[in-house]
């Protein structure tokens, strides 16, 4: 058996060739090159590998790829790892002989970008793995045996119970566990609440002049007519709604543009929903991530009664982690189970009580704190960037949520886009979000997501999006 780790890491950094801009990126990388020496012969079967820790450090990546690599490559069988005795490659890892071999090599897939700065995920290097997994732990031990029968479409209580005092201290909501209902994220609510046959809402539905083209190509697929509304410094201006029978906001946060919905604005949409019967359905989709000032209090706070609240975990934890919750008015409960089913559209219910469990111990506030504090820099090492590199590039939208927009001069956004595409960076432009029927005057921007690298794959995607930018005599501002 060989043991010297010392020879190994030397054979490895020769060997790996390891290209961190290759197809899906440095941890994909260094798994294929992993893969690749063990099959080949090159580590045979028994050779002890370094701790991930040298490894990382040896060919300058971040330790916790290493240490994903590792992992993955034990789950599929190719290493094993055992306290005491380090990381192997596992004995039945043997080489090909070569009459197994391929006679043709497979064309290696087109390549990807290689900086992923599209909005929309938190940076999934972060997940709370060590949390999660005590947290899974603690509720699979604690579970009684109804859990894993029949249960509650409107969620596990537990879950719900949780939420209702999280989201009282944090967000400002106020509500009970039996209107609290459990769904797999925005878009699930979404279908919930505007299923055909009206059940719960139907349209027409006022919507904010950008927004997600994905969520009204939804609506508009349940026959669901949208009207949009013009944005402006204080946000969607609900002054102009009419014979709508509900408005979706983002007013934490207004998606992509940025900036709250005005105090003014937030108590006339209540009023106006009041004065109409109409409902406000509140897309709190960042709230917890504002950086410069107080957090803006969630919308339904003002009335329960006529605000449907939606929020999930997908920028707080991960879209993977498929965990969302609607705090409805009374009078609407009854209607979203029955869409539900009593058997479909459910989400885990043991990541249901996972979450509980890392809501109450406190681990879900010190993981938000933690990532607050992080995005937080890197929106401040976007703008200073910028304000060096591209000073001709407004940034706004910065004083809460994972992304920012940079307001381009008229008609830049296409060759901006382009030029992003020449340097490997993935953005979107902020065409895409703008509603087809809207009057509002079109803007050329392109979103940044900024929480969506990798701590250690941050700077290099700032330079090449520095690199795409024209450079300019006018100053960055940052705004919110």
């Amino acid at each position: 058996m060989v043991d010297s780790w010392v020879d190994s890491a030397e054979r490895i950094g020769a060997d790996l060739h390891l290209e961190p801009a290759g197809p899906g990126g440095r941890r994909a990388a260094l798994i294929r090159a992993l893969r690749e020496a063990v099959r080949s012969g090159r580590l045979a079967p028994g050779t002890r590998l370094p701790p991930y820790r040298s490894l990382a450090a040896d060919l300058g990546v971040a330790r916790n790829t290493a240490a994903d690599a590792y992992a993955e490559l034990v789950a599929e069988g190719w290493l094993t790892a055992r306290q005491g005795s380090g990381t192997r490659v596992a004995d039945r890892a043997a080489p090909l002989r070569p009459a197994e071999r391929s006679p043709a090599r497979t064309p290696a897939p087109a390549r990807g970008p290689r900086h992923d700065l599209l909005q929309g995920t938190p940076d999934a290097s972060s997940f709370p793995r060590t949390a999660w997994l005590a947290s899974y732990r603690r509720a699979l031990q604690q579970a009684p045996n109804e859990v894993f029968g029949p249960g509650d479409p409107a969620g596990r209580r537990e879950l719900r119970e949780a939420l209702t005092e999280y989201l009282a201290r944090a967000r400002g909501v106020r509500t009970e566990p039996g209107r609290v209902v459990i769904c797999s994220g925005f878009a699930h609510a979404l279908r919930l609440l505007f299923a055909p046959g009206g059940a719960v809402l139907r349209g027409p539905l006022a919507v904010e002049a950008y927004g997600l083209e994905f969520h009204r190509e939804l609506l508009a697929a349940a026959g669901v007519r949208t009207t949009a509304l013009p944005l402006d410094e204080d946000g969607a201006r609900v002054d102009l709604l009419g014979r709508e029978r509900a408005v979706l906001l983002t007013p934490a946060h207004q998606f992509p543009t940025g900036g709250p919905l005005h105090a003014s604005r937030r108590a006339a949409v209540v009023d106006w929903a009041r004065a109409r019967g109409g409902v406000i359905v509140e897309d709190d989709y960042d709230g917890e991530f504002r950086y410069d000032r107080r957090p803006v209090g969630a919308v339904q706070g003002l009335d329960p009664d006529r605000v449907i609240y939606v929020g999930s975990v997908s920028k707080s934890l991960s879209p993977a982690v498929r965990l969302g919750w609607m705090v409805l008015p009374e009078r609407y409960v009854d209607g979203v189970l029955a869409a539900k089913g009593e058997r479909e559209a459910w989400a885990s219910v043991l990541d249901q009580l996972s979450l509980a469990d890392l809501i109450s111990s406190g681990a879900y506030d010190r993981h938000v704190r933690r990532m607050r504090q992080r995005y937080r820099a890197r929106r401040d090492r976007l703008v200073e960037a910028l304000a060096a590199r591209a000073s001709h590039v407004e940034v706004t939208g910065v004083a809460a949520g994972l992304h920012a927009v940079l307001r381009l001069p008229s008609g830049a956004e296409r060759s901006v886009l382009r030029a992003a595409a020449e340097q490997g960076v993935a953005l979107d432009g902020l065409a895409a979000f703008r509603h087809p029927a809207t009057d509002m005057a079109a803007q050329d921007g392109v979103v940044v997501g900024y929480a969506t690298p990798s701590e250690h794959a941050y700077g290099a995607a700032l330079d090449a999006l520095c690199r795409a930018l024209s450079p300019s005599a006018r100053p960055a501002r940052a705004s919110g």
